[in-house]
């Protein structure tokens, strides 16, 4: 009875994705049919009749086979064409002028677990999405119409002679991207927050965008500790010399890109470090959070979060906003990295709708701060709309996610479109600010 279930399951997907008999007249051409996975590509239908409604889809399989999907409804011009980059969507996943829309609100499909990100794994494989076109106006989730075209488009997360170097330096660990080339190339350490391991997709496009970017895991990877109870500066300050001092890095300073928990370690990075120079702070806190921070004989306590505040809605999703300890509470005044001592730049980056914690207020924080110590070496990257995690272009929306901490679904905030119109304008900006910075 199973294997027919499964078998059942199965065909109508199979039968969503049959090829397009060759009377169908229709067309859709995607180009690059493979690029790039930070940049936009160009979808254009033709062979419709004139004004004929359409549902065109995006379908693709993760590296676990957890498939994810998008819709938007069009409509056919008067010689029935359709151009994603002129016109707009009716319905669907999203509304407007939207040349990546598609891309961007992948979600997962209705028969797999919810709030699952869409990241890959394997950035050495590219990842495959189906665009099809559909008959008529189907809503997400209903069965849609019969298929008139379909075509394969191809993201590439790493550049053509790109090298993935995995890492056991010393206490170190991660994965180091180099660019094609003889270099040498501006260095860049890149983190992600407490969801722990080795993120590596944002690295493998620094690297095919000429950074030697080292992804670097701080706890449940490899020998590193398994839970995020304290951490040592002194790890950080490994990966930074063993990058500064790497024969394909440009220096003389390195410079940090980190998400959340990830560029609050930035902001100390740059603080205490004199190898780094340059910190990009994506969604982070001016005050070191969860765990304790030691350097030397210092130590950074961190603020703790109070689950009594945390509310959880019908649905089971919970709201961490409130939770974090007030950082301007005086007597939280030893969590405060002290980033006036910073000799190098920061850029700090926000969504203005970020529901992990208040990154705006915090980035509020640090830039008064730098002003009460006569500095000026910050930029602010602030977008109405965006939630926490802003990742390269295109990366799909998750306004909830799976944390793996607690378990439990966790509201990010945002919403879709203007977060990613954040992700496609600040992504530009990171990289002309390590430039700046690195050479």
């Amino acid at each position: 009875a199973g294997m027919w279930r499964a078998l059942v399951a199965v065909a109508p997907a199979r039968a969503l994705l049959r090829t397009p008999p060759a009377r169908w007249a229709a067309s859709v051409a995607v180009s690059p049919a493979a690029g790039p996975a930070d940049e936009r590509v160009e979808t254009r239908v033709a062979g419709l009749s004139p004004g004929q409604p359409v549902t065109l889809r995006a379908v693709v399989a993760d590296d676990r086979g957890c498939l994810f999907q998008s819709c938007a409804h069009y409509q056919a011009d008067s010689r029935g064409e359709l151009h994603l980059g002129t016109d707009a969507s009716h319905g669907g996943d999203y509304t407007g002028v939207e040349p990546m829309g598609l891309f961007w609100s992948l979600a997962p499909a209705g028969m797999e677990r919810p709030y699952q990100r869409l990241v890959p794994l394997n950035t050495s494989a590219p990842m495959k999405v189906e665009v099809l076109v559909h008959q008529g106006h189907s809503p997400p989730g209903a069965l849609p119409g019969p298929v008139v075209a379909k075509a394969e488009v191809q993201r590439l997360f790493t550049a053509p002679g790109v090298r993935r170097i995995r890492l056991k330096e010393g206490v170190v660990r991660g994965s180091l991207f180099l660019p094609p080339g003889d270099g040498p190339f501006p260095g860049v350490i890149d983190m992600y927050g407490d969801e722990g391991g080795l993120i590596e997709f944002r690295s493998s496009l620094l690297a095919s965008r000429g950074f030697a970017a080292l992804a670097l895991p701080y706890f449940a990877f490899e020998d590193l500790p398994r839970v995020l109870k304290e951490l040592k500066l002194e790890y950080f300050e490994e990966a930074a010399r063993f990058l500064q001092r790497h024969p394909k890095v440009k220096g003389p300073g390195v410079g940090v890109i980190g998400t959340g928990k990830g560029a609050e370690l930035a902001l100390s990075m740059i603080t205490f470090l004199p190898e780094v120079v340059a910190a990009v702070s994506i969604s982070g806190c001016s005050s070191n959070t969860t765990a304790d921070l030691h350097y030397g004989e210092m130590t950074l306590p961190g603020l703790c979060f109070d689950m009594n505040k945390v509310s959880v809605s019908e649905s089971g999703v919970f709201d961490i906003f409130e939770a974090l300890d007030d950082p301007t509470n005086p007597a939280n005044s030893r969590s405060v990295i002290p980033i006036e001592k910073a000799e190098g730049h920061f850029l700090l980056v926000v969504g203005e709708d970020d529901r992990i914690w208040k990154s705006s207020f915090y980035a509020e924080l640090a830039i008064k701060r730098l002003r009460q110590h006569g500095k000026g070496n910050f930029e602010l990257l602030s977008y109405p709309g965006a939630g926490h995690r802003i990742d390269p272009p295109s990366t799909p929306f998750c306004q909830v996610a799976m944390d793996r901490v607690l378990g439990v679904p966790v509201l990010g905030g945002g919403e879709s479109k203007a977060h990613a119109h954040a992700q496609e304008h600040s992504w530009g900006k990171i990289q002309e600010f390590l430039h700046l910075h690195l050479g």
